[in-house]
């Protein structure tokens, strides 16, 4: 009876959560800032994000609102906080490329990628080149090609050995450099024995497989 009641009150939980989570990013297309504002205390994490996503849609969310999302307990709303990217007043996501959560690290990338953040350049070398994840570095391999800082090209080359979808994003990533060394790598890679990465080589190179 007792395990009964826990799984109904769960149950009601997530059903609460939902109501406001769906009323939380109402206020964001209705325009209604106080009724976003007043969910961004809710304990359900979820609910946090919608209503820091409300904000930032209807264009009244603060760097304070941006810290505060990026600072959240919950890895789920500091996700979510990161994927608003660029669309996030005053976001400063270098912090949270050594988050402890991966997924969060993975967004965060994406985020300093595209506000092109050349302070989170050193963070992204390393977790393109020794992450334990493999969509961290995938995502840091894109940011690293987005900002296009010199710095970042020795890893993106070394995303070249990497797993198919992380070479087939270095290869995109390195349309960001001119240089006789990033030249060279794409021509090796129109023989790479994944297609996707042969194609995405002859797109950024102009050139057929065979480097006509």
């Amino acid at each position: 009876m007792t395990e009964l009641f826990h799984h109904a009150s769960a149950g009601q939980a997530s059903i609460e959560g939902a109501r406001r989570r769906g009323e939380a990013a109402t206020a964001g297309h209705t325009g209604d800032e106080a009724a976003a504002r007043s969910f961004l205390g809710d304990p359900d994490p979820d609910v946090r994000a919608a209503a820091l996503g409300a904000l930032v849609r209807m264009g009244r969310a603060t760097p304070t609102d941006a810290a505060a999302g990026l600072q959240d307990d919950d890895p789920r709303a500091r996700r979510c906080a990161c994927e608003l990217g660029a669309a996030l007043p005053g976001a400063d996501f270098v912090r949270l490329l050594d988050d402890a959560d991966d997924m969060v690290v993975e967004a965060a990338c994406y985020a300093a990628g595209e506000v092109r953040d050349s302070r989170a350049v050193p963070a992204l070398v390393r977790i393109a080149s020794a992450h334990t994840d493999a969509l961290c570095r995938e995502s840091a391999v894109a940011a690293l090609g987005t900002i296009g800082d010199p710095r970042g090209l020795p890893a993106i080359l070394a995303g070249l050995d990497d797993k198919p979808q992380i070479r087939r994003r270095a290869v995109v990533a390195l349309a960001a450099f001119e240089s006789p060394e990033s030249d060279a790598a794409l021509r090796r890679c129109l023989k790479d024995r994944d297609w996707q990465v042969r194609q995405a080589a002859e797109d950024v190179l102009g050139v057929n497989a065979d480097g006509d």
